[in-house]
């Protein structure tokens, strides 16, 4: 795992102030989006952006990009019906998007979690945890989707074929996750 993923303000355990059944999710390891399916009723996926734009600062270094590189960047909602419960995005350098990361430009409203957990190519690195308040450029893009001024939220760093994609999970409705 690259030593930069440690060197951001995101932490290797959750707040424990988060009620319990919050702090299950944050850390389950296995694929969220599985899990969601398994727990709603009408799950989709919404579709907010998928094109090139610049990383935040931190995840340009977790990924190793040079300053002022753009990435392929892709946000979704995961959602019950019309309730959204978590805001997902999605980092990619441009390289790997055109290598071992290919399938990316395909997936539409499909959810990245059913490729990630279904390709045995693909390696997951530890999850890494973090309150989103107001002032995270993350919070400030989902803020239309937030309910509270402060959001639990957590990301992992991917690897197929030693190409890394960088995938944030908000969640946005704790309430709907009981």
């Amino acid at each position: 795992m690259p030593s930069a993923f440690h060197r951001d303000t995101w932490n290797s355990r959750p707040s424990v102030t988060l009620p319990s059944h919050i702090l299950d999710w944050l850390t389950s390891q296995g694929s969220l989006t599985a899990r969601l399916k398994a727990h709603t009723r009408q799950f989709h996926v919404v579709l907010l952006f998928q094109g090139q734009r610049k990383p935040f600062e931190d995840e340009r270094r977790l990924l190793h990009l040079p300053p002022g590189r753009r990435a392929w960047i892709r946000e979704v909602l995961l959602c019950d019906g019309s309730l959204p419960l978590v805001y997902a995005h999605s980092v990619l350098p441009l390289e790997a998007f055109r290598g071992a990361w290919n399938l990316f430009a395909t997936l539409g409203t499909r959810p990245l979690g059913e490729v990630l957990f279904a390709d045995p190519a693909v390696s997951r690195c530890p999850l890494r945890f973090r309150t989103l308040g107001s002032r995270h450029p993350l919070y400030q893009r989902l803020a239309p989707y937030a309910k509270v001024p402060r959001l639990p939220a957590r990301r992992s760093l991917f690897y197929r074929n030693a190409q890394g994609l960088l995938v944030t999970e908000a969640f946005l409705d704790l309430g709907a996750l009981k």
